[in-house]
Parts: C-alpha cells; structure tokens; sequence
C-alpha cells in the first residue's frame, strides 16, 4: 500500500475509515474538509446529528468560518437517514433516484464553477451496514464509484467497528474503495 496524506485526495479518492469512536472520526473528517476548503473547494457531510455536530466543532477548532461556509453553500450538512430515504426503494438503493439525489446535489454545491473537487463525508452505509442492510451498503458503495465516472469529487466513508467485530468482510468493504484511511489521518491505497 502506498501512503498519502488527506491533502493528496483527488478526484478518483473513495477512502474508507473504520473508526472505533465518533471523535477520532470528527477529526478525521475535519482535516479532510478543511484541507479541501483550504484549497478552495466545497464540502458536504452526510451524516447522523451528532457526528454533524462534532465534525462542526472540530471544524471551529481549525478557525474554520462554518457559518460563512453554510452560508455560502460551500459546506452543505445533511442527515444521513434523511438522504436514504430520497433514494431508497423496498430497503435497497435505487440506482436513479440515488444519480438523481446526488447529481443534484453536487451540481447545486459547484454552482458552475470549474475544477470543483467536492470532499464529501458520507454515513449512510455505515447507517445501512449497522441496522443489518449490508447488501444494500454494499450496493451503496458501487453507486458512488459509478457516479465518480461522471463527477468530481473525493469521498471518505465511515464505519463504526462495533458491527464489524461480528459480521465484516474487511476485504469485501476494502475492494470498492480506493484509500483505507488510519487513525492519524493518513491514507494508504487500497492494492
């Protein structure tokens, strides 16, 4: 595997974090979308409320303007559970409804502008994966690599270890995902 820092994602970057607490993965999180901010890039989270509220607080502690960037739609937060249900059709997600909600999205984040790498952190596989649905988070995932064909954009995924200790294929989750990020933030390429 080679190693990178966060800063060195880029468009084809689809990183996995399994993370044993919310806080060691709102500084994780925070550090990918301030780099991108820092660069100028948008960000979106789409995660469960309190992992939106850390990743905010760990956000200030960077001296990041979180406010200006909601304002100006350069930080977008979703929930998790609410984004699944625009695209979920009898417990798996819909390969139309999920291009639809997405693509929309990122087009609204972008705003027209030119060379825009959106970092998005996403929970819901992790909520699909930890409420039994590991089929559909799997599906989850294809759908991402498949919309990264058509848009820009670098995404880090969270899995909570409590459910993998039981039931994970590591390998199986590593293998649509191209970074596997560890405990200080730094990625290593999925061989």
């Amino acid at each position: 595997m080679k190693e990178t820092s966060g800063s060195a994602c880029g468009p084809e970057y689809h990183a996995v974090r399994f993370y044993e607490s919310d806080r060691a993965l709102s500084r994780i999180v925070a550090q990918f979308l301030h780099e991108g901010f820092e660069a100028g890039n948008p960000g979106i989270v789409v995660a469960k409320p309190a992992q939106r509220g850390a990743i905010v607080r760990e956000l200030s502690k960077r001296s990041v303007d979180v406010a200006q960037l909601l304002r100006s739609n350069d930080l977008v937060l979703l929930d998790a559970k609410d984004t699944l249900s625009t695209f979920m059709t009898n417990g798996k997600p819909d390969a139309g409804k999920f291009k639809d909600t997405m693509c929309d999205l990122i087009t609204s984040v972008c705003r027209g502008r030119a060379d825009c790498t959106i970092r998005i952190y996403g929970q819901m596989v992790d909520v699909l994966w930890q409420t039994g649905k590991h089929d559909a988070a799997i599906r989850l995932e294809m759908l991402w690599n498949q919309l990264a064909n058509t848009h820009t954009f670098s995404l880090l995924c969270g899995y909570a270890m409590g459910p993998f200790y039981k039931s994970a294929n590591f390998a199986d989750i590593c293998s649509h995902h191209t970074h596997i990020v560890s405990a200080d933030g730094c990625a290593a390429a999925v061989a």
